[in-house]
């Protein structure tokens, strides 16, 4: 779950849009996946003692004419992982798809600065109580106040934008404030489980070992949950259905792969006739059962009712690549964009 963004724009950044056109969707993308990187840059400047006109994480905001607005701290290593931008254009360049505001948070950096503290928040989501976290918290509060304080409450007008371990803390934010209308993007969304399409090849067999783990997760909702608490369960996953994130994913970036099989499976079972197994079963993770039974209060962040799911298939050189912030604001992706309902 990891990202290092590089401090130049021009030679990475999408220097080459001279205007926005907020109707185009590489254009949206472009923008967001650019204020997530700016708060890659704004942790670097800190990092590197950089202030005033030394900085060089501005470029990445005031270039497509935002103003940074206020960074968010984490409280156990001061670092910045978060930042709300205010989009202060011409008025001629607003339409009903641009956003007021931005919220964007970083993944990963690999620093000794920040290192230790990320790394303990990529294994919180592995564990499945990412939602516990004081950046989590800090970062929910931070939303919630921009809807109920700068929009009224109608999120329609704030984007929400994160990048792998940021991606989840935005999914979180994203899920408490679903009602509100607000626009997510989210890249590289850790999907925590078994890689399947990195390690097997064989579509039947995949198919066969996701068809037991639907199984089996039916089965372990049906022991761990009486019919109370199924029922509840149940209604506040299909409240979640109306608000449909964008989730940005590589197959070939292990960390995010996981819900194109996800999406996938669910289309399958529907197919054949086990639509009412896979729709208990998608919303239900084991190993969020199997913590919780330990007594540790556990959320499966990583579930979602709905989306749209843009996959990027552009051949990759490694891994890294398939996990940078950078492939999202590349021109000619062969992005392939599906809507998943619930």
């Amino acid at each position: 779950m990891t990202s290092e963004s590089t401090d130049n724009f021009y030679s990475s950044g999408p220097s080459h849009l001279t205007y926005v056109n907020w109707d185009n969707e590489y254009h949206r993308k472009s923008v967001a996946s650019s204020l997530v990187n700016g708060v890659y840059v704004l942790e670097n400047d800190r990092q590197k003692q950089r202030k005033g006109p030394d900085s060089l994480a501005c470029k990445w905001w005031e270039f497509f004419h935002f103003k940074l607005l206020d960074t968010l701290i984490d409280d156990v290593d001061s670092s910045i992982f978060g930042a709300i931008y205010e989009f202060k254009p011409q008025p001629s360049m607003c339409n009903n798809k641009s956003p007021r505001y931005v919220i964007a948070f970083r993944g990963t950096i690999i620093k000794p600065e920040s290192f230790l503290r990320d790394m303990e928040l990529d294994l919180k989501i592995l564990r499945h109580g990412l939602h516990r976290t004081s950046r989590a918290k800090i970062a929910t509060e931070a939303v919630r106040k921009t809807v109920l304080d700068r929009v009224g409450g109608n999120g329609s007008k704030i984007w929400l934008a994160g990048h792998s371990l940021g991606s989840s803390i935005a999914l979180h934010a994203g899920k408490t404030l679903a009602k509100s209308g607000i626009e997510s993007f989210l890249f590289n969304p850790p999907f925590p489980s078994a890689p399947l399409d990195q390690i097997i090849n064989n579509k039947k067999a995949k198919h066969g070992i996701r068809c037991v783990g639907s199984t089996l997760k039916f089965g372990v909702g049906f022991i761990t949950m009486n019919s109370d608490k199924r029922r509840s369960s149940n209604d506040s996953f299909s409240a979640l259905s109306a608000w449909i994130p964008n989730l940005f994913v590589n197959p070939s970036d292990c960390i995010c792969s996981g819900y194109v099989g996800y999406f996938e499976h669910r289309s399958e079972m529907e197919k054949y006739g086990a639509g009412r197994i896979e729709k208990r079963a998608t919303q239900i993770s084991v190993g969020c059962e199997f913590m919780r039974a330990l007594g540790m209060e556990s959320e499966p962040l990583h579930l979602i009712p709905s989306a749209i799911l843009k996959v990027n298939l552009t051949p990759q050189k490694n891994c890294i690549e398939a996990q940078g912030i950078d492939q999202w604001w590349k021109p000619n992706l062969q992005l392939k964009s599906e809507q998943q309902t619930y």
